[in-house]
């Protein structure tokens, strides 16, 4: 009686654990479908929504959703982007050389999904059609130029591969930043005539820099010479201009001496006079009109006395 009364429970045991297997089936199931169709594109990127394999949308960063085992997501990378193209080339005479250049380049964001339809991801593209231009760019750029001129002038040169890349690339969804020649290969023997060159210039240089010199101290000992003979001419013609003044001076003293002279003696004659007439005036206002009674005589002559007696 016991293990019939038991049965039954066994049975309901067995069949809530098979349905509560089935729901954490279920749920486990539904975890899944919903991570599945969440999806997340970072800063920098964005997401290509493919459906069965076709290219649908383009969505920007952040978190999206799509449709669990039906649609898919490519990540494509917008920021800026770098290609290094190793190549061989020829200079304008015909020498050759290798070169290693570089590209910056960045995908439009605007454009994105159009270059994906079209070459299926950066990869493909680069491949396709970045590096081959890239390389073409470049070889017709270092023709334009002898060896010497790439060395000295390579900006120019990168100018120029920038220029003839940008014409190439105007149809494609990128944009170009920036041309690098990061490296270049020299056959070893123009390398050495180079630096022999280079030598010779400046040995060239050191003896143009020796005769300059030169050149400068003979000028300056004529300088020197110059200015001492202009020196002892304005010291002459200072001595000179000085002895003239002085004599211009010393006959104006003379000059202005003799006059002052003659003044004064005509000045002392006109004061003798006036004395000589003073004198005779002043006799005449006291003579009392009697004439003198005495006479000297000259020589022997004797003292005649006038008086009457």
């Amino acid at each position: 009686m016991t293990v019939q009364n038991n049965m039954p429970d066994f049975q309901v045991i067995a069949h809530k654990g098979k349905g509560a297997s089935i729901s954490f089936l279920i749920i486990i199931i539904l975890a899944i479908l919903i991570f599945q169709s969440l999806f997340t594109v970072q800063e920098g990127h964005v997401g290509i929504v493919k459906r069965f394999g076709e290219a649908t949308k383009q969505v920007n960063p952040g978190l999206h959703m799509k449709i669990p085992l039906v649609d898919s997501v490519v990540i494509l990378e917008i920021r800026t982007r770098k290609n290094l193209e190793k190549l061989s080339a020829s200079t304008h005479e015909q020498m050759p050389i290798t070169a290693k250049v570089s590209i910056n380049w960045t995908v439009q964001r605007d454009l994105a999904f159009e270059l994906f339809k079209s070459y299926g991801g950066l990869d493909q593209f680069e491949t396709r059609i970045l590096d081959p231009k890239l390389r073409s760019a470049a070889k017709d750029a270092l023709a334009h130029y002898k060896a010497e001129e790439i060395i000295q002038n390579r900006n120019k040169v990168i100018t120029q591969i920038e220029e003839e890349l940008q014409q190439a690339m105007a149809d494609y969804p990128v944009k170009l930043d920036s041309a690098q020649l990061e490296d270049l290969g020299l056959p070893q023997k123009y390398i050495q005539s180079i630096e022999t060159k280079q030598t010779e210039k400046n040995l060239a240089a050191a003896e143009m820099h020796r005769l300059e010199r030169q050149k400068l101290e003979a000028q300056r000992a004529v300088n020197t010479a110059n200015a001492k003979r202009e020196a002892t001419m304005a010291t002459a013609d200072g001595k000179a201009y000085s002895i003239k003044i002085e004599a211009i001076a010393e006959a104006e003293a003379i000059k202005l001496k003799g006059a002052a002279e003659a003044e004064a003696m005509r000045k002392k004659a006109q004061a003798l006079q006036q004395s000589k007439t003073l004198v005779d005036y002043i006799r005449a206002q006291r003579w009392n009109g009697q004439l003198p009674k005495t006479m000297m005589g000259q020589g022997q002559n004797i003292l005649w006395n006038m008086n009457n007696k």
